[in-house]
């Protein structure tokens, strides 16, 4: 991306002021050090993802919710508890009968195995879930970063043309002191003053709302920096739509709608396996007081599957299986879809931009800058003054128009991919 559009404007209207720096956020990188009192004034790209990465709620959440899941892990592994059990029959001491025996239950057919694998493919679920919620945080910094980098463009642009309104204003209030144009012309060009500061305005509370937004990524309520530093990076080269669909294969987003699938299988062989009855073996004494003799009890039970073969669960885990597989197939094609999208927006958006930049914006500048001399001279009128005026801020405001759409649609690529695609890293 270009430095900046203003050396396209006169010399003596590009003052802008800047702020002495004095400190980086390079050196943040914690919510704890977002809480700090500490002076800043200009935020990188890398420093933005660094402390959004590490401080986003939204990803320390999904980060939780994957810890969480070795819980389930650990839990699934673990097999029944043995029951103690004390049976007393008669209250009369000398014909009581008393029994204590200890019921282990046993599973069968591979239920603790299927638990666990399906433990295991929630744990992949939430990891991917992770990445996912990584990489469009990832995407939602960069675009918004950019957001605000072309915000403070365009505030620079509207101060900019304040500066030169007023100074048309002015050679128009000379000129008519020198009866040499219409009281009309200096009120028309007091008009286009009064319009520029409203321009000034919009842009400034536009430029606040993207810095705003920006700090919201890292949990931040309100902006500390001054500026974003624009990391000059070439714009971004975009690959042929065919490589990127290949990719697209491996993107979190479709990774994590398979990897439900291969969670609602397992979950399915979980309930498959409780169809087989699981047997409780039971080891004791018995006290017989008649008798004065204690008596080795050993059991074993287990229910009849006559009516209860678990044959709902298993019919609903089935039919979740095949409702994952329906919802992976939309994911893939819902992808595609804004993959093709966002690929036709950036190659439209930079086609537009690089016009702009190489014709329209230097032919705009030239005819700005001679009609403003010959104005001055007494050879044009001021209405052409405005014209040339209007026309040469209308094509820098197009210009970082295409500028912003094409780092979004880049960072719309970056998002469904789930990595950089391009020079943006």
């Amino acid at each position: 991306m270009q430095k900046s559009i203003l050396p396209l404007l006169f010399a003596a209207s590009l003052a802008f002021p800047v702020h002495a720096q004095t400190a980086s956020y390079a050196g943040v990188t914690s919510q704890s050090d977002i809480a700090q009192p500490i002076a800043l004034t200009r935020l990188t790209l890398a420093a933005a993802l660094d402390l959004a990465l590490n401080a986003n709620p939204e990803i320390a959440a999904a980060r939780r919710e994957a810890q969480a899941v070795e819980g389930t892990i650990q839990q699934a592994g673990l097999i029944p508890n043995p029951e103690l059990a004390v049976l007393v029959e008669d209250t009369r001491s000398e014909t009581r009968t008393t029994t204590v025996q200890i019921n282990q239950a046993i599973e069968l057919g591979g239920k603790r195995g299927a638990r666990v694998t399906a433990a295991e493919r929630g744990r992949d679920l939430a990891l991917m879930e992770l990445s996912e919620k990584r990489a469009d945080i990832r995407a939602r910094v960069i675009a918004s970063f950019y957001d605000v980098l072309i915000a403070q463009e365009r505030y620079q642009l509207a101060e900019a043309s304040v500066v030169l309104a007023q100074r048309a204003t002015l050679i128009a209030s000379r000129r008519v002191l020198s009866g040499k144009i219409s009281p009309v012309e200096e009120t028309r060009a007091r008009v286009a003053e009064s319009g520029v500061r409203i321009e000034l305005a919009q842009a400034a509370n536009e430029l606040e709302s993207a810095r705003r937004q920006l700090a919201a990524t890292w949990a931040d309520v309100s902006p500390r920096f001054e500026r974003v530093e624009d990391p000059a990076t070439d714009i971004p080269v975009l690959s042929s739509l065919q490589e990127l669909v290949q990719r697209l294969q491996q993107s979190p987003t479709l990774l994590r709608a398979k990897m439900e699938v291969a969670r609602r299988q397992a979950m399915a062989e979980v309930e498959r396996t409780r169809r087989i009855s699981d047997v409780t073996l039971s080891l004791g004494s018995k006290r017989d007081e008649q008798m004065g003799r204690n008596q080795a009890v050993i059991g074993l039970s287990m229910p009849l599957p006559v009516f209860d073969r678990n044959q709902g669960n298993v019919v609903e885990s089935l039919r979740r299986t095949d409702k994952a597989r329906d919802e992976l197939i939309a994911t893939e094609v819902n992808l595609n879809m804004q993959l093709g999208q966002a690929h036709g927006r950036f190659s439209t958006a930079r086609l537009e931009m690089e016009l702009m930049k190489k014709d329209i914006l230097p032919g705009a500048q030239r005819n700005y800058e001679a009609t403003t001399k010959g104005f001055e001279l007494g050879k044009f009128s001021f209405l052409e003054v405005l014209d040339a005026q209007r026309t040469f801020f209308q094509a820098k405001s197009q210009y970082l128009r295409s500028l912003a759409e094409t780092y979004r649609a880049a960072t719309d690529i970056d998002r469904l991919l789930g990595e950089p695609f391009s020079a943006i890293k």
